[in-house]
């Protein structure tokens, strides 16, 4: 009877503590990775802002070129629907949310495998001069409580960051053709 109240004392312990240290860790984080393109703003934002053209520089989209996607409305515009079914990705889509003209794009991401999540992503673009176009692709999400205990042992700034300035680095490549 004391091995059976001690074996229930380690185990609330044991589920306990992730539980109260979820408490006081943060619930949103933020990531952004920016290049500098020889191009002018205009070609720029107007390439970006075609979601379709992701499947050129993003590093999530050229994970799977077989993956199935399917579209919902006009490309470019607010309210276009991209989504994808991938056994390497998963599956979701990605809403245009709103567009601010040859300045900045706003997307909502809806994860629906393998775990369900909505989050926001961007694209700005910034004149550095008449022929370079700076462009600042970033991302941001929230996970509840309690499983943003994960947020201590992922380090989303590495993760997303490094697929987010490969993703630009492709872009740069694309773009300077």
């Amino acid at each position: 009877m004391k091995i059976l109240k001690i074996i229930l004392i380690v185990v609330a312990v044991i589920i306990a503590v992730p539980l109260i240290t979820a408490l006081f860790i943060k619930k949103d984080y933020g990531v952004e990775r920016e290049i500098t393109i020889k191009k002018p703003k205009q070609e720029v934002f107007d390439y970006v802002k075609y979601v379709k053209n992701q499947d050129n520089y993003s590093k999530w989209a050229m994970m799977d070129p077989n993956a199935k996607k399917s579209y919902t409305g006009e490309d470019g515009t607010v309210g276009f629907v991209s989504a994808w079914e991938s056994e390497i990705t998963g599956k979701g889509e990605q809403e245009i949310k709103k567009i601010a003209e040859v300045e900045r794009l706003d997307f909502e991401l809806r994860f629906k495998e393998p775990f369900e999540a909505t989050d926001n992503a961007y694209m700005i673009t910034e004149s550095v001069s008449e022929n370079e176009t700076k462009v600042k692709w970033g991302f941001n999400g929230h996970m509840n409580y309690p499983l943003n205990i994960m947020m201590v042992f992922y380090d989303f700034e590495e993760m997303l960051g490094g697929d987010l300035s490969t993703g630009l680095t492709n872009l740069k490549t694309e773009l300077e053709k």
